[in-house]
């Protein structure tokens, strides 16, 4: 066969990822803060993007569910569901795109001042907190008292400032009494002062000095709990055996020195954290109506309200002169439609994949954990009409609140664990946690072997080896019968 040069003309298929079709991509795995700094960010990048009611004079714009009006938007310039198709897994081949069947139950995106609690008459617990008394405000008035010199209340306050969030003393002690030009036994000295101050146990220089601290404020840091202190590894391991040879005490001794060490504090500055404990804010919520049946919707506080400036547009559009303009100008337009009609592409697909998570998993909120059903992505990507990547990617970093708590997407998904009839399969998570209830259930002369747990389960119809009821144990920090044998006739 010669080879020799030719042209050839070929007709193939090609998927090109355009810049704006892989922001529309990477806005459905962003979670609720990403994507409100995402957001600032490109209002300050566009001129004509605008937060809805800012821009003066501004129509409000209509809400999603609502085709009828006049779009904030120019339809022309926004690229159709054909075009750019965000159900698609880009790793592999084309899906089937999917055109959100109904926009009615998006009635949260333009309503103002909603709270993912349903209650707008009460107010934000955060509004009702006090301040209270910092723990350096606490400790800065005992070293004024308890340090007659100025260089060691100077000592005291700067050691004070090496405190972390949980009151250990951090950083090197030597390199501190060179920047105060004082010699090491004399912040030591300081240091011993201060260990000695409320609350006890602050100002230790690890866990087992912090205890050490506590225990010697109760006059209870004896031999044998100081060769515990010692041995906290051991602990943590649950090697009682080893801890009572080593301390020298029988097993009624040692269960009382570890219910002591579990009544201490291993933070001691915990008891002065007045920071607000910031929950989780979901993206979607659902609650039950009076016919039985569910309402999903989005949370209107986590939703963007973003709209294009028309008017500044025709403003700048009418001024601009040389060609570079009027290219800039056109390009924040498609920019801005392009960024508006992504948001509102998430919104639907958020809310569509999260009504069928609640639809599939209708028994676990009415009757709790034990009827969680075997879920995978491909369930739910089939009954919407979506590809699995997508309902990934709306999955990742988003959370439901529901009447049984808030609960992240992704925790509805479990494997299935098959059935000793061959019926219906059963979820993961729920023998996760009928395996917890049994052990907590379980009498101190009557632990369960792994080998009778699964005789349980199958005489329940979970078709369950041994070796998978140990790895969900293990996987819950639970010990083996052997040592919760040992640990529930000790009394710890």
């Amino acid at each position: 066969m010669a080879l020799t040069p030719r042209l050839d003309l070929r007709q193939s298929q090609s998927l090109v990822m355009t810049p704006q079709l892989q922001q529309a991509i990477k806005l459905l795995q962003l979670n609720n803060l990403e994507l409100a700094a995402f957001l600032e960010r490109e209002l300050e990048q566009n001129p004509l993007l605008d937060r809805e009611g800012d821009a003066p004079g501004e129509e409000p714009a209509p809400a999603p569910e609502s085709r009828g009006g006049d779009e904030p938007i120019l339809e022309a310039a926004v690229p159709g569901e054909a075009e750019a198709p965000l159900d698609v897994d880009y790793d592999n081949a084309w899906s089937g795109n999917a055109e959100p069947e109904s926009e009615a139950s998006l009635g949260a995106w333009t309503g103002s001042g909603g709270r993912h609690d349903f209650d707008d008459s009460a107010p934000d617990l955060e509004r009702t907190l006090a301040g209270g008394v910092s723990l350096r405000d606490h400790l800065r008035e005992q070293i004024g008292l308890a340090f007659a010199t100025p260089a060691e209340r100077l000592i005291g306050f700067y050691l004070m400032e090496m405190l972390d969030e949980s009151g250990y003393l951090t950083g090197d002690l030597d390199e501190a009494a060179v920047a105060l030009g004082c010699s090491r036994a004399g912040l030591d000295a300081v240091l011993a002062r201060l260990q000695r101050l409320d609350p006890p146990g602050i100002f230790a220089r690890s866990l087992a000095e912090c205890l050490a601290l506590q225990l010697a404020e109760r006059d209870r840091l004896d031999p044998a709990m100081q060769a515990l202190l010692d041995n906290l590894d051991r602990l943590a391991r649950r090697d009682l055996a080893g801890l009572m040879r080593l301390c020298g005490v029988d097993g009624e001794d040692m269960a009382a020195m570890i219910a002591e060490i579990r009544a201490l504090n291993p933070r001691p500055a915990s008891v002065f954290d007045d920071s607000v404990a910031q929950p989780v804010v979901p993206d979607v919520l659902m609650r039950a109506r009076p016919d039985g049946a569910w309402d999903v919707e989005l949370n209107a506080d986590t939703l963007p309200r973003l709209l294009v400036d028309m008017r500044y547009y025709a403003r700048v559009a009418g001024a601009a002169r040389s060609r570079e303009e009027k290219t800039y100008v056109s390009e924040r337009l498609q920019a801005a439609n392009w960024l508006v009609k992504s948001l509102h592409q998430r919104a639907t697909t958020i809310l569509k994949v999260a009504s069928e998570i609640v639809r599939q998993q209708d028994g676990f909120f009415r009757k709790g954990i034990a009827h969680l059903r075997p879920l995978v992505l491909r369930d739910v990507a089939l009954a919407i009409g979506m590809h699995e990547s997508t309902v990934s990617r709306v999955t990742a970093n988003k959370y439901i609140a529901t009447p049984r708590g808030i609960f992240e997407l992704k925790y509805f998904f479990t494997q299935a664990i098959a059935a000793t009839s061959g019926g219906a399969t059963h979820s993961a998570e729920s023998v996760r946690h009928r395996i917890r209830a049994l052990i907590d259930a379980e009498a101190a002369d009557a632990v369960l072997s792994d080998d009778r747990i699964v005789e349980i389960l199958r005489a329940e119809g979970v078709d369950i080896a041994r070796r998978t009821v140990a790895k969900y144990r293990e996987s819950m920090r639970i010990g083996s019968s052997v040592q919760r044998r040992r640990e529930k006739l000790m009394g710890v």
